[in-house]
């Protein structure tokens, strides 16, 4: 099936080049990371690449983590990586994405040749999801929580309401650690039928460049998402920074940040409503580390955001919204302030 969608652009593609030097509010990493001590755990790491990467201990330190056995959990190169995994190596018949959401999931069915259904949840709606707009004979459903690019946090009860016998139910939870208390996380769960969760460890610890994250799921669906990978997929530095990730120090440090982003989200949220006579709109309640916006004439707002030194997220490559959405990601109060500044600078310049 055909898409109008440019499905493989992402955050980053804002910033590479001529955006470098851009204040960065497209892409969705934690600001500031990775802290001193996860890059001096990284870099002890370096004295092991003569050998070849063993996975065991990371592994066994996520699983002890969520409270699940060792062969309910694989570890990957990214989330991203997961995607293609379910893509290639389960027997999908009608795979379902629910957009808005990350365009990966989909762009790696359609290169495994599969013809995907979409279900595009409304603004209207809050972009809350509607059950019963998937088709019962969906086998495989993908859906992220909380979701990329709207912010919504989806009831933990209402996602797993999606599962059916023969179905897998795929759930990204790659900024749920930025959600205080992760209320709503699936991860851990094992009474949900067919439940796959994603997590990803680049977007908190700010290890987009090493490429790790992990799959909770089912032993047999563990076991035929590994035969589908390669041999060693995941280097030493990045079997490194998962053990450490997942330590009680790292929780601790992670759950505070998670408030602090909430705090610091609150106070991006209330700047951007004093536009709303301007017919900004804020996508809510958002939930995530990023909000999405409703700004007529988004285009021309977002190149005048440039030349004022920000760069946000384009909108209109995400199934089920328009030239009209920007994606914001959640910073501190300081570049939250200097960011409503040229706003207000670029909404005043609009044609």
């Amino acid at each position: 099936m055909p898409t109008e969608h440019d499905l493989r652009h992402h955050g980053d593609a804002e910033v590479r080049d001529d955006g470098a030097a851009l204040v960065d509010l497209a892409v969705n990493v934690r600001a500031g990371t990775p802290p001193p001590w996860l890059r001096e755990v990284v870099a002890g790491s370096l004295a092991s690449l003569a050998a070849y990467p063993d996975g065991r201990a990371a592994r066994a330190a996520v699983a002890a983590r969520h409270g699940l056995p060792v062969e309910r959990v694989l570890l990957t190169a990214g989330a991203a990586e997961a995607f293609v995994l379910l893509a290639r190596a389960l027997p999908v018949r009608r795979p379902v994405v629910v957009h808005p959401q990350f365009t990966e999931p989909e762009a790696a069915l359609r290169d495994a040749g599969h013809e995907v259904g979409r279900v595009l949840l409304r603004a209207e709606d809050g972009f809350r999801l509607d059950a019963g707009a998937v088709p019962e004979d969906a086998d495989l459903v993908v859906i992220g929580n909380p979701t990329n690019p709207t912010s919504v946090l989806h009831p933990a009860d209402v996602i797993a309401g999606l599962a059916r016998p023969g179905r897998t139910l795929v759930v990204d939870e790659a900024f749920m650690d930025a959600v205080p208390g992760e209320r709503e996380a699936l991860a851990g769960r094992t009474d949900v039928p067919g439940l796959v969760v994603l997590r990803s460890l680049t977007k908190t610890w700010g290890l987009a460049g090493l490429r790790i994250g992990y799959v909770l799921a089912g032993p047999a669906t563990i076991a035929a998402l590994e035969r589908a990978q390669p041999l060693w997929p995941v280097s030493t530095p990045a079997l490194a920074a998962a053990e450490a990730c997942v330590s009680a120090r790292a929780l601790a440090e992670a759950a505070h940040a998670a408030h602090r982003v909430a705090a610091d989200r609150a106070h991006l949220v209330a700047g951007l409503e004093e536009f709303a006579a301007d017919g900004v709109r804020v996508a809510g309640p958002a939930e995530g580390p990023f909000v999405l916006l409703d700004v007529p004439g988004a285009t021309a707002v977002r190149r005048r955001l440039r030349d004022l030194g920000f760069a946000v997220r384009r909108g209109d490559t995400f199934p089920g919204l328009g030239e009209d959405w920007l994606r914001v990601a959640v910073r501190d109060r300081g570049t939250v302030n200097a960011f409503l500044q040229a706003l207000d600078k670029a909404l005043t310049s609009r044609p």
